[in-house]
């Protein structure tokens, strides 16, 4: 938080400041304890810490860690939330949210759409454990409202589903949940905690892949939970610390040094991603062009509601199938052909390829994975360049 007595900071203040400490030296840039231990001045000491360590005590990296307390300080602040879990990958944060609050017998409901890793926890991990999932087309609040039941323990969802851009609403699903005494956890990196408003409009828990937008540059994995310090510090992070799942202190120094330009990375990357969805959409190669920035996206209100952005991705079919799109992404020049997204670089994927190989087809059908279908993550390069790029890519020069 701000310091008391001051006004409350603004986004950039708080990438750049929240959650600093500082050493006996008075380091300017954050430090890197590479400890996995601590030592204690006696053997007290060491008894009490076991008992109950203090604000800024630590006992080992598994459970915490000078480096990557900052990072969480730094991210729940940003996020709005009281506390915060780092952790070694989004997936070990996502796994962590669910198994830390789960038990056989519980139910969840989940939205459909989801990453192929997210959807294997669903299918394979929790119900191999007893844990009832029932899932549903994310964007209808009715089948919500059908699925969720008094018993109904949390309800998963990635507010923009990942390839198709498809959104969940937030504040109407968390209506629902909420009434049936159930916890609201989003999975947040496709709107980016820059464009997320996900705790304000009733998301209990929120994740991120910090590999993504907040690192920012493709060199490290990690993920984070966001959510009230009794869920992170009573229910998350038990299962965490003993399960071994958190994010190492090289790791955290990373996503501190990438959050100091996090806001005008992403602000550049969506304007730019705006621009190229509106020239894609004019271009007779594609097919269709799904971003929510483009009042053509079905969803465009909410967007516009939830985040007040599109986002930095812009997904599109090329017109002429899997050959089609394989000629396109081998021709490119400055976009890269990558799984991953929220980089500098900009970044093509074919979904139904890669990240989304291994559903059946019947699932990519329903899910609007198309062999056409390529997903653009928007990096920091000059915008003309980029479309000239996807131009000569799609043999319009």
């Amino acid at each position: 938080m701000a310091k008391s007595g001051t006004k409350e900071w603004k986004t950039r203040t708080k990438l750049v400041h929240e959650g600093s400490r500082r050493s006996q030296y008075g380091e300017m840039a954050e430090a890197i304890f590479l400890t996995q231990g601590f030592v204690y001045p006696d053997a007290e000491s060491a008894e009490q810490r076991f008992i109950k360590a203090g604000e800024d005590e630590f006992i080992y990296a598994r459970y915490g860690n000078p480096t990557t307390r900052m990072f969480e300080e730094r991210i729940a602040a940003l996020e709005g939330t009281e506390d915060a879990f780092a952790t070694a990958s989004g997936m070990a944060a996502v796994s962590g949210a669910l198994m830390a609050m789960l038990r056989a017998g519980d139910h969840v409901v989940s939205a459909r759409a989801l990453f192929g890793s997210c959807l294997y926890v669903m299918e394979e991990v929790l119900q191999r454990f007893g844990v009832k999932v029932t899932f549903v087309d994310g964007a209808d609040l009715a089948q919500w409202r059908a699925a969720v039941t008094p018993g109904t323990k949390a309800v998963f969802f990635e507010s923009m589903s990942n390839p198709t851009l498809e959104l969940v609403d937030i504040g109407g699903v968390a209506e629902i949940a909420h009434q049936a005494g159930a916890l609201v956890i989003a999975d947040n990196v496709f709107a980016t905690p820059i464009f997320s408003r996900a705790v304000e409009q009733g998301a209990d828990v929120v994740v991120y892949s910090t590999t993504k937008h907040i690192d920012g540059q493709g060199r490290a994995l990690g993920g984070v939970v966001c959510a009230s310090r009794e869920f992170i510090r009573k229910t998350l992070e038990p299962y965490m610390k003993h399960t071994g799942g958190s994010m190492s202190p090289f790791t955290a120094w990373i996503m501190l040094n990438g959050m100091a330009t996090l806001d005008l990375r992403v602000r550049a990357s969506a304007a730019a991603a705006q621009k190229i969805a509106e020239t894609l959409a004019d271009w007779p190669q594609v097919g269709r062009v799904i971003y929510p920035g483009l009042a053509s996206h079905p969803q465009h209100a909410l967007a516009m509601a939830q985040m007040g952005n599109g986002g930095t991705l812009v997904t599109f079919e090329v017109v002429g199938g899997k050959v089609a799109a394989f000629a396109f992404c081998n021709a490119l020049q400055i976009a890269k052909i990558s799984n991953n997204l929220g980089d500098a670089k900009t970044i093509a994927t074919h979904p139904a390829t890669t990240t989304h190989q291994r559903l059946p087809q019947d699932q990519k059908d329903a899910l609007g994975i198309t062999p056409g279908l390529i997903r653009l993550s928007i990096g920091l390069e000059d915008v003309d360049d980029l479309i000239d790029d996807l131009a000569q890519a799609l043999g319009r020069n």
